[in-house]
């Protein structure tokens, strides 16, 4: 854990402070969480250029406000003490650091006694939408779930008068481990690359019962008893599913049965489309993963399978040690809630971005592509036929993209050097860096970003620092297109040779002759079997690709 973390608050925090530092356990853990002086100073301490904070200077600062503290007791609805809160923390922001503030949980003694029941929404609702609308200005602001942890407790067990009046510690010891576990999770969400598919057996899985089986054992799948918690496992996947967990099928079926169900069972919350892939079929649980590894081009370690019979987990986790294989819960009531730790230990990111909430729609037409390509005369044929277009993007305005592309990359990664929000959001302003940010699309549909390329502009020559694509669209000689666009500019500017290195990883082996396709000499070889190139501007060799630049 190398991040440094501040915890900011108008009530007294200390004790999760110090929870948290023992949890990091670095052995100087006082050089990776801000102690602060106090508490209730929140807005001073950001804006003060002196203060210690500011010396300290955090990666991610936490910001967990109570909000009836915010509002000191003002109730009305003319108060205007939430939107001046905001209008001064957004002048205290930097843009190279990252800042979660909390969601809104309205909590006094006073409004156990109020009749007017809308207060306590109203004023939460302010808070919300103040956060919300930071939130999509800045990229470097998010939303830390404060109001969950009360909720899962309950406000009774969340708050405590006594140790308010005794030194104005608002929550009790429970919500405050609470809070840890919390800011714990989230600052691991920084580091961690999710998985990207979880693969899902069918019967006694995502409904009780056998299809096909009608008239001997309906399928479970209701909304009552048993059937209510399938249902409600499906609800939990299909929200997976809409933030950007790509969802198989991998189940020893009658595939007309099994479909049929999918499609038309009345409480089926997951459609035929909601699946980039299925393999219903009486073949081997790891051959059907494989292949769908294969189809998909992704490495065995995106993929999650989940699968209630223990014999075939056993059977995937021995032939596909990189699938991930979580326990299956003995009670259906329990489905829900396994799925949900599913999700938090795999799948959740830091962010969600537009691309991520589109995954399942660019994987079906990449599905469409791979048929057009199995059915062209050659692959030339099939690239005019895809009539791709490439577009630059500004990078500063996706930059939570262009984090995300650099740091889940694994594949199509020449150097795999990663770059937290906070450090890409300085080279954004580093005149020492180019940053080139691509999205292709094609007749099937928008393919989305899918490549970025740093370049160092700071060394006797430029060198490209890093260069990622994404898996979606390797294959179609994009990085043609790319590297042709940023030497041609490069070169417009003055530039007379062009550097680049591939660093070998576990991973990276498809792009290990990239630069010697691309015509580049190798000036010397590493003993960690790295490479480093260059070529002459002047003599760039023409290379064959089949897309129009649009702007």
């Amino acid at each position: 854990m190398s991040h440094r973390i501040a915890v900011l608050s108008n009530v007294n925090l200390n004790f999760v402070i110090r929870m948290l530092k023992k949890e990091l356990g670095a052995a100087e853990p006082e050089s990776l969480v801000y102690e602060t002086a106090g508490y209730g100073n929140e807005l001073g301490t950001l804006l003060d250029a002196t203060s210690s904070y500011e010396a300290f200077r955090p990666d991610i600062t936490f910001l967990i406000m109570d909000l009836m503290e915010v509002l000191d007791h003002d109730l009305s609805a003319s108060s205007d003490r939430i939107e001046r809160w905001f209008s001064m923390l957004e002048g205290a922001l930097h843009e190279e650091r990252l800042y979660y503030i909390s969601d809104a949980f309205l909590w006094g003694p006073e409004l156990e006694v109020m009749q007017d029941t809308d207060c306590r929404k109203q004023s939460e609702d302010r808070w919300q939408e103040c956060l919300r609308n930071l939130s999509r200005e800045r990229s470097n602001v998010r939303i830390l779930p404060y109001r969950r942890i009360i909720e899962e407790i309950g406000a009774e067990n969340a708050f405590s008068f006594k140790m308010w009046y005794m030194g104005r510690i608002l929550h009790t010891n429970e919500a405050q481990k609470r809070m840890v576990e919390l800011l714990l999770q989230t600052i691991r969400l920084q580091e961690r690359i999710p998985k990207k598919v979880l693969l899902l057996d069918l019967d006694n899985t995502l409904w009780g019962g056998l299809a096909g089986e009608a008239d001997h054992s309906p399928v479970v799948l209701s909304q009552e008893h048993t059937g209510l918690m399938y249902k409600n496992l499906q609800r939990v996947i299909t929200q997976m599913q809409r933030q950007g967990v790509l969802l198989g099928i991998v189940s020893k079926n009658n595939e007309k049965d099994a479909m049929d169900i999918i499609a038309s069972h009345p409480h089926m919350v997951l459609r035929p489309e909601d699946f980039v892939c299925k393999k219903i079929n009486w073949r081997t649980k790891p051959e059907n993963i494989a292949e769908i590894a294969k189809e998909l081009n992704l490495g065995m370690d995106s993929f999650v399978f989940w699968d209630d019979n223990p014999a075939e987990r056993e059977l995937v986790k021995a032939a596909l040690p990189q699938v991930t294989v979580p326990d299956f819960p003995d009670k259906p009531e329990e489905l829900p809630d396994a799925m949900i730790r599913i999700y938090r230990q795999y799948f959740e990111q830091a962010a969600i971005t537009g691309e991520d909430r589109q995954k399942t729609r660019q994987y079906a037409e990449n599905a469409r592509r791979n048929i057009l390509k199995a059915q062209a005369v050659d692959f030339a044929s099939y690239l005019r036929q895809l009539a791709m277009e490439i577009i630059r993007e500004r990078p500063e305005a996706n930059l939570e993209r262009l984090t995300q592309l650099v740091n889940k990359t694994n594949q199509f990664n020449l150097t795999t050097k990663r770059y937290e929000q906070s450090h890409m959001q300085k080279l954004l302003h580093d005149t020492g860096k180019g940053i080139y940010l691509y999205r292709v699309k094609d007749c099937f549909g928008d393919n989305g970003i899918v490549a970025a390329v740093i370049v160092d502009l700071a060394g006797t020559a430029p060198a490209i620092d890093t260069f990622v694509m994404s898996c979606r669209v390797m294959g179609r000689n994009i990085e043609n297109a790319i590297v042709d666009d940023i030497e041609k500019e490069l070169y417009e500017e003055g530039c007379l040779s062009l550097q680049a290195q591939y660093l070998p990883t576990a991973k990276n082996k498809p792009v290990e002759t990239l630069f010697e396709k691309l015509g580049y000499t190798v000036i010397q070889t590493m003993e960690t079997g790295g490479k480093l190139y260059e070529i002459n501007l002047a003599d760039r060799p023409e290379r064959e690709y089949y897309a129009e630049w649009h702007t």
